[in-house]
Order: structure tokens, then C-alpha cells, then sequence
């Protein structure tokens, strides 16, 4: 990996890129009324070029940071890029922080420019702008309804003034190629999942080395198609989307709405698609209500049936068995029906899928593979540049992140924290040099936080985050991802915490799948008004008492769920339990929500309201 990335930038590729395949699909989006635009590589490289020009003409200076907070549109990677060329450093804020975390991070790196979508994105800016006396500019996208000035000023402005200035100059816009492949491409700020987000230093050099070692491993061919949906100020779909487009010169399809995911993927057809879990979870349980609610039984259990070929297949697979010639003329007659599932949803086309960010029950895969579908998980984090393993498509191995990417060296220390090493880690954490070393250690290892284990095959098994892991009053070590993963293999439950640390026996709170709790309400006949209703209702909770033995029928007595409450709300990224990849704030929710906890803990014989006891099945 080393050979192969040395000397590049993110800019040097993209140069490459764009002169090799002028004329290809870069960019594509859908405009106010719904018709698809795009922008070809040349024509995209033709807009970096001018936004590079405007930063200029506002005096934006090498070494400086410029904020970017708007959903996924082409106008974000061009600001991104047009930054890089200006030899500036593009931070992406997630569209979700109120004020003061905005105020936090842009003050933190520095921003002297900020570029916002919208007024509603304006407004976070100007609430806390008093604070931030760096900010010298705030560039709009749609600037309907925001008063503009001198400072405040709209991006088709930008556009005419970078036009203008490189009229005038045409050769500035190749002091780009003084970028080095040591200088920062991007601060990527941590979720915050155990405190104040951290900006974590990814170089030029660590973004290519990462782009070399997966390309290694897959096959990169033109024009390959992807949807955007996932914020980039996460390292997922920034290296995906971004860096990884650029150099497999892939066609990137931008969904402003995560909820039109799949809407959009009818019309795109994407050869290839990431998601964190919770995007796998629903959509399995979307697929399976339709299936279910289908009135024609021998139309529905001929689709069953089809399924369950899949699954045989993929367990012998799994086992390393070879299929029989009759399960694989079964599979012949299925492979129809299955395409037929993946069409409604527009994954006919797909090569490969990975699933990445978050723990996922592997039963979750193994129905996206039932169906032909090469669903993979991959595992690294924001500190690794995106990845440390993935499963090869050769040989994927359900329940494992797979084995050390291209170049990675990956061990266990003797606690079981997972060790990563290569070209791919961070650079530090932008200001913190008390952190970094803690972090790196001086022989160049990423202590990473999460425990694992490696089998004799070299694939990694991640357990759980190292100071997630529950210690129950007896002693044992127990993994709350693990059994929130099977928790949420129920379609009711949409998310669960697992408590349990220095207490007598784990309990969990539960909240509702807002979308199909209230289809299996009314279906089952049951007359509500609102998702704390459901919560209080008895067949709810019996159905959800069904998800909770059938958690524990797969784990040990000690491991086992003994109490659980249902919570009479929703848990998105905007009421703070989530982060915007939908990763649970453990933190948050203990705080948020004690008196519930206690409440499953209490002394009195009988259950506290809203509080279940779990039994074994």
C-alpha cells in the first residue's frame, strides 16, 4: 500500500480522475421539481475551480479551516474540494447539532469561513456567531430568507467571484499542487458518544493509502453507481462517497432524505451499497411485513419457502459445505422470487453491500445474502480513516468483521482491546497531544477501545466497545451491543439499551418502531392515538416480552434481559440519544432516564408501571 500511495493527494487523484474520464457522470441529483441533474468530471472539476477562486477573493489563506454544514448535495463536495485547492482544511458539522455544539467545533478548529444550506443552517451559525470571532465569512446555498451582506453572502455569489478571479488569474488555481501528502485533507469530528467530540487528523496521505488497501480488494470498474444518504461529517460516507468516488471514479447519487433511501435506489439501481445497521433492520422488517401482509397464502409461502432456500444455501456456505444438486435446483427455481424482492426495493443490480458503524445481529445478514445479495460487515472507525477489516467476497464469514484489510496489521492485547497499525491511521487529534500519544502508542499501534477476538483464521470478532462492556455485582463481563443487536431483531423493538453495570441482573429500555408498531397495532386490533399509548398497552408488551425471551434463549442465565421497560417515545439524533449514524449515547439515555432505570431495580415485589419482568424461555 505504501508503494502504490506514495506521493498522492486526494487532489492528485481527483486531477486524475477528471482528466481520464472527462466526459463520465460525477455527480447526480435531483432538482426542485424532481428531474435528475448531473455534473460530469470535467464540469465538476470546472465548479471546484471556481469556488477555489472565490475563497481567494475573500482571503481565505493556506492553513485555514472552512465548516460545512448541509445535507448530501453536490454543492458540499465541490465547497469541500474547493477548500483542498485553496490549500485549506474542509470540516463537515452534522446537520443535527444545536448552537453550541456548532459553536464548539467551529470554534475548536478555527473556522474562518462556514457554509451553510439554508437559513435553518444559518441560524446555528448566527445564534453563536458573537462567539466565534474567526468566522470571518458564511456562505449560503439557498439564501431565501436570510439577510445577506458583506460577510453573509450566497453561493451563486461565490461561483460569479471565483469566475471573475480566475479570469484574472488563471494560474492560480494550480498552487494546488504544493498540497503534500502529509498535510491535512480533513478534521473528521468524533459522534460523542462518551464525551466532547475529538478532531481527528486525517492527512492526505492516510485517505489514499485507505483508497489503495480497498482497492486492493475490490474490484473497481467505471461508472459505478452509489447513494449518498449518510451524513459526511461521518467517516463512512465521507471516505465512500468522497474520497473512495474519487479514486474508483464511481458516480455518486445525492438523497438530501435518508427515509427516500430506498425510493431512490428503485431509480438509481446501485451496484453498491454501506449502511450502519439500523438501515439493514429496517428495511428486513419492511420486506417481511409486505411478505406477511400479502392476503394470497400460497403466493405467500411460495416467497417464504424461497427465503428459506437462500438461508440453506448460505449456512452450508458458511459451514465451507458444498450445496446438494437438489437444494441448488431449488435455488434455481428461488433465484426469480428473489429478484423479485430486491426490484421492489431497486437492489437488482447491487454487487456488494456493507454493513459498518455499529454492531448487527449476523441473522440480519444472512437474509440479505438468503437473497443473493453480498452483504458484508466491515469494521475500522472515524481514527483508522474508515476501515482496519472487511470479509472478502470469496469468503465471507457471518458473525466476524472479516480479517485485516490490505497493509493493516491488526492483534489482541492481553486485555483484548484490538490493536490496529498501518498507513491508514490518524495523523492525531487536533489539538491534543496528551490524547494522541495515549491513543498511539510509540511503536505506531491505535489502541482502539474495542475488545475483540481473532479465530485461527485470522477474522476478527469485535465484542464490544472496551469501556461499554458491563460488569454485573457478580463479576461478569457481559456485552450489551450483543443483546441489543438480538433485542432488535423483534420488528416492534426500533432501539434498546442494556443496563446492567455493578447491578444485581441486566435490564433494558425499550422504545418502538415508530413505522411499524403502529401497522401491527392496528392490525392486531388495538385502538390507540399515539407510540405512548402502544407503550402502555398489554398486547405490546406481550409481544415485546417475545423479543426479550427470544434475546435470552441465546445467551446464559447471568447474560439474560430480567427486566425491561418501554419507553413512551422516540430516540432520534435531534432528542439526543442517538448520534446522527444512530449509534446509542449510553450517557445521555442513563441520564435522561434514571428514574426508569431505578425503577427496574426497585425492592418492591411488584413491577414498577411501564416495567415488565422478563422471563426465561
Amino acid at each position: 500500500m505504501d508503494r502504490a500511495a506514495r506521493g498522492k493527494t486526494v487532489l492528485s487523484n481527483f486531477e486524475q480522475t477528471c482528466s481520464s474520464f472527462p466526459d463520465a457522470d460525477a455527480l447526480k441529483w435531483k432538482d426542485a421539481s424532481g428531474t435528475w441533474r448531473g455534473l460530469t468530471w470535467s464540469q465538476y472539476r470546472d465548479e471546484v475551480r471556481k469556488v477555489t477562486a472565490g475563497l481567494k477573493a475573500l482571503g481565505f489563506r493556506p492553513g485555514e479551516f472552512a465548516a460545512i454544514m448541509a445535507r448530501n448535495r453536490p454543492e458540499h463536495l465541490i465547497a469541500d474540494l474547493g477548500v483542498l485547492h485553496a490549500r485549506g482544511t474542509p470540516v463537515s458539522l452534522y446537520n443535527t447539532l444545536a448552537p453550541e455544539q456548532v459553536q464548539y467545533i467551529a470554534g475548536h478548529c478555527e473556522a474562518v469561513v462556514a457554509f451553510v444550506e439554508d437559513a435553518g443552517f444559518f441560524a446555528k451559525f448566527a445564534a453563536v456567531r458573537d462567539k466565534l470571532p474567526k468566522l470571518r465569512s458564511i456562505v449560503v446555498m439557498n439564501p431565501e430568507g436570510v439577510a445577506l451582506d458583506d460577510t453573509v453572502i450566497s453561493w451563486d455569489s461565490l461561483i460569479e467571484r471565483g469566475a471573475a478571479e480566475d479570469r484574472r488569474d488563471r494560474g492560480a488555481f494550480e498552487e494546488w499542487r504544493r498540497v503534500t501528502p502529509d498535510d491535512l485533507a480533513t478534521l473528521v469530528y468524533t459522534s460523542g458518544t462518551t464525551g466532547p467530540p475529538k478532531g481527528v487528523m486525517e492527512a492526505h496521505s492516510n485517505l489514499c493509502w485507505m483508497a489503495e488497501s480497498i482497492d486492493a480488494y475490490l474490484d473497481h470498474q467505471v461508472g459505478q453507481r452509489h447513494i449518498s444518504y449518510l451524513p459526511f461529517a461521518h467517516v463512512f460516507e465521507r471516505f465512500v462517497g468522497h474520497y473512495g468516488a474519487i479514486r474508483g471514479h464511481n458516480v455518486t447519487y445525492f438523497c438530501p432524505d435518508t427515509t427516500q433511501l430506498f425510493a431512490y435506489a428503485v431509480e438509481v439501481k446501485p451496484t453498491q451499497l454501506i449502511g450502519v445497521p439500523r438501515v439493514w433492520e429496517k428495511l428486513q422488517a419492511g420486506l417481511m411485513a409486505g411478505i406477511q401482509a400479502d392476503p394470497e397464502e400460497q403466493r405467500r409461502n411460495a416467497v417464504l419457502q424461497a427465503i428459506e432456500v437462500g438461508r440453506k444455501l448460505v449456512k452450508l456456505a458458511q459451514a465451507g459445505q458444498e450445496a446438494p444438486p437438489e437444494l441448488l435446483a431449488a435455488a434455481e427455481r428461488a433465484r426469480p422470487v428473489w429478484m423479485a424482492i430486491r426490484a421492489k426495493v431497486g437492489l437488482e443490480e447491487l454487487g456488494w453491500a456493507v454493513t459498518g458503524a455499529a454492531p448487527i445481529n449476523p441473522e440480519v445478514i444472512e437474509f440479505f445474502q438468503a437473497l443473493g445479495i453480498r452483504l458484508w460487515e466491515g469494521w475500522g472507525m472515524t481514527e483508522t480513516s474508515v476501515g482496519a477489516t472487511y470479509n472478502p467476497l470469496t469468503r465471507i464469514k457471518n458473525g466476524t468483521v472479516g480479517i485485516a484489510d490490505p497493509g493493516v496489521e491488526v492483534r489482541i492485547a492481553e486485555d483484548g482491546e484490538v490493536l490496529v497499525r498501518g498507513g491508514n491511521v490518524m495523523k492525531g487529534y487536533y489539538k491534543d497531544p496528551a490524547k494522541t500519544a495515549e491513543t498511539i502508542d510509540a511503536d505506531g499501534w491505535l489502541h482502539t477501545g474495542d475488545v475483540g477476538e481473532l479465530d485461527s483464521e485470522g477474522y476478527l470478532r469485535i465484542i464490544d466497545r472496551k469501556k461499554e462492556l458491563i460488569i454485573t455485582a457478580g463479576g461478569k463481563n457481559i456485552s450489551p451491543a450483543n443483546l441489543e443487536a438480538l433485542l432488535k431483531q423483534h420488528p416492534l423493538v426500533g432501539q434498546a439499551c442494556v443496563i446492567g453495570d455493578r447491578r444485581p441482573y441486566v435490564s433494558a429500555l425499550i422504545v418502538l418502531d415508530s413505522e411499524v408498531a403502529p401497522v401491527w397495532a392496528r392490525k392486531a386490533g388495538i385502538v390507540f392515538t399515539s407510540l405512548a399509548d402502544l407503550a402502555q398497552h398489554p398486547a405490546v408488551h406481550a409481544e415485546i416480552q417475545k423479543a426479550v425471551d427470544e434475546c435470552n434463549r441465546h445467551v446464559s442465565n447471568v447474560e439474560g434481559v430480567k427486566r425491561f421497560t418501554i419507553l413512551p417515545v422516540e430516540w432520534t439524533p435531534e432528542s439526543e440519544e442517538l448520534t446522527p449514524t444512530l449509534k446509542l449515547k449510553r450517557r445521555v439515555v442513563a441520564q435522561k432516564y434514571v428514574g426508569e432505570i431505578e425503577g427496574m431495580y426497585s425492592r418492591e415485589e411488584r413491577s414498577p408501571a411501564g416495567a415488565s419482568e422478563a422471563r426465561r424461555a
